[in-house]
This record gives C-alpha cells, sequence and structure tokens, in this order.
C-alpha cells in the first residue's frame, strides 16, 4: 500500500456508520428520557457525548468526506454544548506541528506552562493547574478551566480589537440555544440537566484520554504516548489511545490505526522512546489525585529539528 495509508479511495463506511449510530442513539435517549431509570439515560448519555467529540476529532482530519466542508457541518451540532467545533478544529490542527508538541505558548493543546509563567500565578491558579496533571482534577475541573480559558481568550481578543473572534460564538451560541429549546419543548429532559449533568462530565471524559497522551522530551519523537488500552477505551477514543501512530499518519481513519500500530508493534515503542502505558485504568489507579507530572517545565522545550516518529515501510 501507499506509505500513507489515510488517504484510501474507498467510501468510509465505518465513520459514516459510526456518525449514524451516534446520532440514532442520541435521538433514542433524549427522546425516551423519563421512560428508563434516570441513572441508565445519564450515564448512557454521558459516554455518548464524549463518543460524539471523538467523532468530532475524525471530522477534523477529513473523515469521513474529503470534503472539509462537509465535515464542518456535521460537526458543528453542538451536541455535547461546550466547546465550538470551529475553536476546536483550528486548535488542534495546529496542534499537529510535532516539532513543537507541549510547548507553552507554540502547542495549541499543551498541558505544561513555563517556570516564568507559573512565578506569575497565584498559589490557587497554580494548585489548578496542577490539578489538571490527576485524573479526578480532570474530570471534575477540567471542563469548567477550558471553558473559562476559552472566554478568556475570546476576551483578550476582542480586547485587542479582533472582531473576527465573534464569528465562531455568532454560530455556535444559537445552536445550542436552538438544542436546548427543543430538549425544554419536545423531551422530559431539561436544558441544565443536559448541560451540567451529562455534557459537563462528558467533556471530563473526553479530557481524560489527553491526561498524558503528551510529555516534554528533547526529541519530538519521544513525547507522543501510545496507551494499550482495553476495548471500550479504544472504541470510546475511536484509537487515538494509539496517539503516535495517529500523529505520525494524522489522516488515517480511526479504524486503520490498530491495524498500523499491530503490524510494527515493536518499532512504534521504540520509536516514541518507550513511552507506552497500559491503558486508562493504570492512570486512573495511580493517579487518581496524584499529578502524573509537574506541569511547570523544569527547562524550555527545544525542537532542533522535526518529529522522527517511526513510520513502518510498508503494510
Amino acid at each position: 500500500m501507499n506509505a500513507d495509508p489515510a488517504r484510501a479511495s474507498e467510501i468510509e463506511w465505518p465513520t459514516w456508520l459510526l456518525g449514524a449510530v451516534i446520532w440514532g442513539s442520541w435521538l433514542l435517549l433524549v427522546g425516551s428520557y423519563g421512560q428508563i431509570p434516570t441513572g441508565v439515560s445519564t450515564a448512557l448519555l454521558i459516554l455518548l457525548l464524549a463518543w460524539y467529540m471523538s467523532f468530532q476529532h475524525e471530522l477534523t482530519h477529513d473523515h469521513p468526506s474529503r470534503s472539509a466542508t462537509l465535515n464542518r457541518l456535521i460537526g458543528l451540532p453542538p451536541l455535547a454544548i461546550w466547546y465550538p467545533f470551529d475553536i476546536y478544529r483550528s486548535d488542534h490542527l495546529k496542534h499537529h506541528d510535532d516539532a513543537h508538541l507541549t510547548e507553552p505558548g507554540v502547542d495549541t493543546e499543551s498541558n505544561y506552562i513555563t517556570p516564568q509563567q507559573a512565578a506569575t500565578m497565584g498559589a490557587v491558579a497554580l494548585w489548578l493547574c496542577t490539578s489538571q496533571r490527576t485524573v479526578l482534577g480532570r474530570l471534575l475541573l477540567g471542563p469548567a478551566l477550558v471553558n473559562f480559558n476559552l472566554w478568556m481568550r475570546t476576551a483578550r481578543a476582542l480586547a485587542a480589537g479582533d472582531w473576527g473572534a465573534l464569528k465562531v460564538w455568532a454560530v455556535h451560541l444559537p445552536l445550542v440555544a436552538l438544542l436546548l429549546w427543543a430538549l425544554e419543548h419536545y423531551t422530559a429532559l431539561s436544558a441544565w440537566h443536559y448541560c451540567f449533568g451529562m455534557a459537563y462530565p462528558a467533556l471530563g471524559l473526553a479530557m481524560l484520554r489527553s491526561l498524558y497522551e503528551h510529555r516534554p522530551g528533547v526529541l519530538p519523537a519521544h513525547r507522543t504516548v501510545i496507551n494499550e488500552a482495553a476495548a471500550p477505551w479504544r472504541l470510546l477514543y475511536l484509537n487515538n489511545n494509539y496517539h503516535v501512530v495517529h500523529h505520525a499518519f494524522p489522516q488515517a481513519p480511526w479504524y486503520r490505526i490498530p491495524a498500523l500500530y499491530a503490524a510494527d508493534r515493536a518499532s512504534w515503542q521504540a520509536g516514541n522512546g518507550g513511552f507506552v502505558l497500559p491503558g486508562y485504568l493504570y492512570l486512573i489507579r495511580r493517579f487518581a489525585w496524584r499529578p502524573v507530572d509537574n506541569p511547570v517545565l523544569a527547562e524550555p522545550v527545544t525542537a532542533p529539528q522535526r518529529a522522527a516518529t517511526r513510520k513502518p515501510a510498508k503494510q
């Protein structure tokens, strides 16, 4: 096959089917809310909304359609409420500058700060930053912090005269309002419970995936994890647990990633410097309230060359 397996010529039926399953399940669960135990419905919708965010990740990488416009339209519906798809797409594609992974101020998804930044932060702000290196902190506080930072970023843009920052919200907020209005008028599900009892923990669950997805390192190729998670986690995160493979082949659809990894497992692990985890339960058990690492970088991360993550020569 081609060196880059991403550009398959076939129609991506697995991804189209995935989208249909997510939407169908969502309509069924919100439409039947109140007819099955509330706790069961809530838990299923939390899982489903986290799964939807994994699906939105696929959309940012040109799946299932080769049309960026079509993929954007598919991803715009704010089922998960809190994070505008257009901002997520823009930031995530910038994150794929592998030579600068984890670098504060460069990597748009960095979990780290510089010593200079830490020195200007108060004790509470620094504690909150450290909390995001723990499982419970990420699940419970992560969504609130992400949204606060997002709103502050928008406010700073507006203060600088960048009124274009409102374009994303001019699309996202009316769609959120329409969704919540529909829930209130056509289902037994309240907007309040949907936002804070479902979408909020769903965002936390989605953020668990990125708790230790990257780490600082002299070599860019050593900064991206392989998490050998169990099948339910792999399905929830659409195989993004094999994160080094995703960064090596960012256009590979989710259903091809396990085969790419299995075909040359030893080389992938050698190529990322042995940055391998045995699953998300391992993280939950060991780092529920203990930081997985220090968010304050001991020294600046430098990236003298592009990432050299191992790609198998052929499949």
